[in-house]
């Protein structure tokens, strides 16, 4: 018997769920738009300060296990022009356009080097657009990668 009040299981083909499953991180962006990393459906979700939906978008929606949105920074222009989303499943820090949560770019891959992730979990955003992510499981490390401009940022292949 399901009970209304507990999340369904994640089917990567279903149509968006109603609810969070683990909500892993808020943050809010100069504008006042709150995003929230809906991290085991895969999702980022933007509402206004009134709880009011405005959009969502999924990131690597096939992934399972511990999902692939795991903490979300803005670029520090004035726009706040790309949202950067950490994926401690995959292994990866997703770029996206803010506006429309288009996927721009992405940095990392799985391992222990330098540029590499093991359990990519927080991310965090300094004054000089430089981008810090900390590691959990086995990583246990902060790796930082300078900021180069946005004009430096392209489309994946």
């Amino acid at each position: 018997m399901q009970h209304e009040d507990k999340p369904s299981r994640f089917n990567p083909d279903d149509p968006p769920p109603p609810q969070f499953r683990i909500v892993h991180a808020i943050k809010i962006a100069k504008d006042g738009l709150v995003y929230v990393c809906d991290r085991t459906n895969n999702r980022i979700q933007v509402f206004r300060k009134d709880g009011s939906f405005v959009r969502e978008a999924f990131v690597a929606r096939g992934t399972f296990g511990s999902g692939s949105v795991w903490d979300v920074g803005f670029s520090v222009d004035p726009e706040q022009r790309f949202v950067f989303v950490a994926d401690g499943t995959n292994q990866r820090v997703y770029v996206l356009e803010r506006a429309t949560l288009t996927l721009v770019s992405t940095f990392g891959s799985a391992g222990h080097w330098a540029g590499q992730f093991y359990g990519a979990h927080s991310l965090a955003v300094d004054s000089m657009g430089n981008v810090f992510v900390t590691e959990t499981y086995e990583g246990k490390r902060v790796q930082k990668f300078i900021a180069l401009g946005v004009e430096t940022v392209t489309q994946p292949d």
